[in-house]
């Protein structure tokens, strides 16, 4: 076969490339890899393999040490103090249950697809090309931006177990630069370096590493609920500190619980990261389901006890939003205050984790893009002698320091960002697409169509939801849209059957589940503040312009020399799943 010149081999072809762009738009953009393709001949191309090594028991440890951060402890105080009151505890049972729910749309593609690409590799396989870069691409932006602002949290807890000021102590300040841009963080450098050394190394050791983190994190969190439980009465739970409050389990009402499962949702971020370790997974049909929402569980619980615990300790109206058990504990008697520096180890013990397995994922999410040549494929090899991708690594690794040196990022530790929520979004959407539709045999439309006539009612719900006075108006408003949406799905769960089936393990209840999912990440996309949406439109549009720029010419080079699939692939069931 004759061999295309690359659009990059002078700028003469790179010129030619460009004005050949809306051929190669229409040709790439919409191109849909397939799952035999994942997991064979893509995966080929990072030359050595990922060694799998890692069991059920290894992917719980990553999944709770990347929900379980310092977030936490900030979270929880916000929700009771502003939205929910003692009913906290339903708000993280309420938010654990939707997690779990978007948790199984993850695990099928997982269990259906063992490769390292996660979300990527998912939305490639189902809507094409375009969208997989585009929700790639700001999922890696997140996952950068909010490491770099979580290692410099883990300096700032680490001067409140210390008892140090972090400004003056454990940074240095140079004034020429501009305010936000001059406090230098070398501790933190020092952490990201560390950890991608180890996440270099071995993915085996990371995961010992992180289980042992984890361990000692537990631990802590523990002992905060055991001395917030024997401290605490359970008068606080109904009693307000101020008689002029609202009283009772639900000073707040039913809605200020929602409010408040919506806030705290965001601390379950993190369980995502574990579908990207699915190629160094034994047995993945087995492990990951257990691994995946085994995680979401025991967090949910965990989280639950802590709510309780706070409620416990302190009246709702007394809360700390910003610091609720170290101000509990730093406010109460001179003989507690030193619960209040444990509370800092823990924490940072907790940042610890949640960074090594965000650094882990990010460097698996751009090892599986370069695979698809969108980007240089440098970033998908994989060391021969440690079985990591040691590029991809290493360069989010560098980048991310560099970040985490100067910049006060200003993020919550909790890792919330609106890329994460998209992708959620996506991913749900995804694997309704990919049950209904099997490409070749059957019309997508139908598919098509219910798709957006949900999310568009689930759009309806929430603008109504955050911008309507409440009163009666507004309730039957609510209840109408959540009346049409449940005719929606009905409608196509009997008027369109399923055309493919997993063949080990499924997402149960279909449609239902992976539909809830989708309004909740619409719901709570809406409940974010306008500053990210302006960050979620400047880095798509960056994304766009890349895509077009460098990613569409690059991969329609690898296509016609025989490296990548066309738009017209078609997964047959005997790849990965058979059909009904």
């Amino acid at each position: 076969m004759e061999t295309h010149t690359s659009s990059f081999s002078s700028l003469h072809s790179y010129l030619r490339a460009l004005s050949d762009t809306p051929n190669r738009l229409a040709r790439r953009a919409g191109s849909m890899s397939t799952s035999s393709e994942e997991t064979s001949r893509a995966r080929a191309r990072s030359g050595p393999t990922m060694k799998r090594s890692l069991r059920w028991h290894d992917l719980v440890g990553f999944g709770i040490g990347g929900m379980v951060g310092a977030g936490v402890f900030v979270t929880s105080g916000r929700a009771s103090r502003l939205y929910a009151g003692p009913a906290v505890v339903l708000s993280y049972a309420i938010a654990g249950l939707c997690a779990l729910l978007s948790a199984f749309c993850y695990t099928e593609f997982a269990v259906e697809m063992p490769v390292a690409g996660g979300a990527f590799s998912y939305i490639r396989v189902t809507f094409g090309e375009f969208l997989a870069f585009l929700t790639g691409a700001n999922l890696i932006i997140d996952y950068v931006l909010s490491n770099a602002a979580v290692a410099r949290g883990f300096t700032a807890y680490l001067g409140t177990a210390l008892g140090l000021s972090t400004r003056t102590h454990l940074r240095f300040t140079i004034r020429t630069l501009p305010d936000g841009y001059n406090e230098m963080d070398l501790i933190a450098v020092a952490v990201i370096l560390l950890l991608t050394l180890v996440i270099c190394y071995s993915t085996r050791e990371s995961s010992w590493l992180n289980m042992v983190l984890t361990v000692v994190h537990i631990l802590f969190i523990v002992f905060v609920i055991v001395v917030g439980f024997w401290r605490g009465e359970w008068k606080n739970f109904t009693e307000p500190a101020n008689p002029k409050n609202p009283g009772g389990f639900f000073p707040f009402g039913v809605s200020g619980v929602f409010n408040g499962a919506a806030m705290v949702y965001l601390s379950y971020i993190g369980y995502d990261a574990v579908s990207t370790m699915a190629e160094e997974v034994k047995d993945p049909e087995k492990n990951i389901p257990i691994g995946i929402s085994g995680s979401v569980v025991l967090v949910t619980v965990l989280y639950c006890l802590m709510a309780a615990s706070m409620s416990a300790l302190l009246p709702y109206d007394m809360i700390d939003p910003e610091a609720p058990f170290s101000g509990a504990f730093k406010n109460g008697s001179a003989g507690w205050r030193w619960v209040s520096n444990i509370i800092g180890v823990g924490a940072s013990f907790g940042i610890l984790t949640s960074l090594l397995v965000a650094m882990l994922g990010q460097a698996r999410y751009m090892c599986v893009i370069g695979r698809s040549c969108v980007v240089p494929t440098w970033f998908a090899r994989v060391n021969p002698s440690t079985s990591t991708p040691v590029n991809a690594s290493a360069f989010l690794g560098i980048f991310t320091a560099a970040i985490a040196l100067f910049t006060d990022l200003n993020i919550l530790l909790n890792l919330v960002s609106i890329g994460t929520l998209f992708v959620f979004y996506m991913v749900a959407n995804a694997v309704i697409y990919r049950r209904y539709v099997n490409h070749g045999t059957t019309n997508p439309w139908p598919t098509l169509s219910f798709l957006f006539c949900f999310s568009l009612t689930s759009l309806i719900f929430t603008l109504l939801w955050q911008f309507t006075p409440s009163g009666k108006p507004k309730a039957f408003m609510l209840g109408s849209c959540i009346v049409v949406a449940i005719f929606v799905v009905q409608l196509f769960h009997f008027m369109v059957p399923q055309a493919l089936k997993p063949e080990f393990w499924g997402v149960p209840l279909m449609p239902w589940i992976p539909s809830i999912s989708i309004f909740l990440n619409i719901f709570l996309l809406g409940s974010l503040d306008r500053p990210s949406y302006v960050r979620f439109g400047f880095f798509s549009g960056l994304t766009v312009l890349v895509y077009v720029m460098y990613s569409v010419h690059s991969s329609f080079d690898a296509e016609k020399n025989g490296n990548l699939g066309v738009k017209e692939c078609v997964d047959t069931p005997e790849n990965v799943i058979s059909k009904v």
